[in-house]
């Protein structure tokens, strides 16, 4: 097996490719995985980032292979995490048009069970240079579980009587909707560096708590800068991230190690 790249009581990085690591934890062991694989946007087009133009090239990794060897990337790992999940544990994949609809469909194909689909809005989205197309202003995330029969956890109440002051659309008191107002992450949740699609700790913590209980095993296989996994700590969560960038991996120390001296 891999060797671990970075190790705490409850948190736990590889340094790998993810396939590596999957076909080594033990079958039916994990709770829930968050996903947020590489949409393949990379090429010589360019975006808005904090007013200015730059390129949307992310890395090697984002590059496309095509359409249908895209699918099959997607399909693969897919396949391998549903392995690893338990009978009634679920998967998060978060993506834009350009990656969930394979995701979606490899997710059925494997014969996974979807249970949402949620719209994460994002009010602070940055604007669109060419005023060709309507500004994309959301992703959208798929909840599947493992298996149709099986008993997934869901904690409702939380979820609709919880204090959520970040979402613009959450009304106390009433059930939540498949829309979730949310910024992009805060300045501060960059503060060591960024990953280009990091994603806000307010999402993760809503996702984490909706979907898991204290104690259960957390994994996330493009872990980049792991918010899943700092959001899994927080609350009592276990954690194992995977990725093959070393440099979101020291990101993701450094977070972690601030985070873990925050609540000392």
């Amino acid at each position: 097996m891999n060797k671990i790249y970075f190790e705490e009581p409850r948190f736990k990085l590889y340094n790998a490719n993810c396939l590596n690591i999957l076909k080594n934890i033990k079958e039916n062991s994990v709770d829930m995985i968050f996903a947020d694989p590489p949409y393949f946007l990379s090429s010589g087009s360019f975006t808005c980032q904090n007013g200015k133009m730059v390129s949307v090239k992310k890395g090697n990794w984002d590059l496309s292979n095509g359409t249908k060897k895209n699918f099959l990337f997607h399909f693969n790992w897919i396949k391998t995490c549903k392995r690893v999940l338990k009978p009634g544990g679920s998967i998060w994949i978060s993506g834009t048009y350009h990656s969930i609809f394979q995701c979606g469909f490899a997710l059925q194909g494997a014969g996974f069970h979807i249970l949402n689909d949620i719209s994460w809005f994002k009010p602070n989205a940055s604007p669109n240079l060419s005023c060709r197309f309507f500004t994309a202003s959301h992703e959208t995330l798929i909840w599947a579980r493992k298996e149709k029969k099986a008993k997934h956890t869901f904690n409702y109440d939380l979820m609709k009587n919880g204090d959520w002051p970040e979402d613009q659309i959450k009304k106390p008191g009433l059930q939540m909707r498949s829309v979730w107002s949310i910024n992009t992450p805060k300045v501060v949740e960059k503060k060591f560096g960024k990953h280009p699609t990091q994603k806000p700790l307010d999402l993760l913590k809503r996702i984490v708590l909706a979907s898991t209980n204290k104690g259960d095993l957390v994994l996330d296989p493009f872990t980049g800068s792991s918010t899943t996994g700092l959001a899994a700590y927080m609350f009592g969560r276990k954690f194992i991230g995977i990725d093959i960038e070393k440099q979101y991996l020291d990101l993701s120390i450094k977070r972690f190690k601030e985070l873990e001296e925050n609540n000392k």
